[in-house]
C-alpha cells in the first residue's frame, strides 16, 4: 500500500499536466475526460464538463501524482485542491483504513463500487485532510 497525491484544478488540469510533465521530464499518461467516463442517465453531463480532465497521472521523482479537474460549479479553493489517496489490493485493509479515517470525520462518499474500483470511498478526517481510499485492481 502506498500513499499518492491527488491534485485538483478548476478547468486548467491539462495545462498543469503539460507544465509538470515538462518541469520533471515525466512521461504523460492517458488522459480521461468527464465526457469519456461512463454516463449516468439520472445526472446528464453538462457540455462544459465534457472536456475537463477526470483523471490522469504523472510519475514524478518516483512518486505517482494524480490530476483531475473539478466538476463545473464545484467549490474550488487554491491551497485546498489536494487529497491523499491510499489504494490497496486487500479489501479488508481498505475497509479498516476507511473506518478509522471516518471516526469524527466527514464522509464524502461511502465505500462503494465505481467504474474504476470495486470498493472506493472518500472522507475528510477529523484534522481536515481529504482521503480517497480504494481497492486496487
Amino acid at each position: 500500500m502506498a500513499i499518492d497525491v491527488y491534485l485538483y484544478f478548476d478547468g486548467n488540469c491539462l495545462e498543469a499536466v503539460n507544465f509538470y510533465s515538462e518541469v520533471f521530464s515525466a512521461e504523460k499518461q492517458k488522459i480521461l475526460t468527464f465526457g469519456e467516463a461512463p454516463g449516468n442517465p439520472q445526472f446528464p453531463l453538462p457540455e462544459e464538463a465534457k472536456k475537463r480532465v477526470i483523471h490522469t497521472f504523472l510519475n514524478i521523482c518516483g512518486n505517482k501524482v494524480m490530476f483531475s479537474d473539478t466538476f463545473p460549479g464545484s467549490p474550488f479553493v487554491i491551497g485546498n485542491n489536494i487529497s491523499l489517496t491510499v489504494m490497496s489490493k486487500d479489501i479488508d485493509e481498505v475497509k479498516s483504513v476507511f473506518e478509522k479515517l471516518k471516526e469524527s470525520g466527514n464522509v464524502k462518499m461511502e465505500l462503494s463500487e465505481t467504474f474504476f474500483s470495486k470498493c472506493f470511498g472518500s472522507v475528510t478526517d477529523k484534522f481536515g485532510i481529504l482521503w480517497q481510499v480504494g481497492l486496487e485492481h
